[in-house]
């Protein structure tokens, strides 16, 4: 999951899975559209969001590939 944070008069953090990312726009904010059709504003820059979505699939990619377990947590 990554971190970010809605658009609003106080932005709030939230976790999102990046699996469910199919856009990010950059107009005059940034708008992540997801598959479920949902757009969501966030304060993150575009490329913010990318990096984001860039740091978190390379984390995945190296703990498979080194075979470290991943640690799932039931809340």
């Amino acid at each position: 999951m990554i971190t970010l944070h809605r658009l609003g008069h106080t932005p709030e953090p939230f976790a999102l899975n990046p699996d469910l990312i199919v856009t990010v726009e950059a107009a005059h904010d940034t708008y992540i559209t997801l598959s479920t059709g949902l757009r969501l504003p966030v304060t993150e820059s575009m490329e913010e969001v990318v990096t984001a979505i860039r740091d978190w699939r390379v984390l995945v990619l190296h703990r498979a590939l080194e075979g470290t377990p991943t640690v799932v947590r039931h809340i």
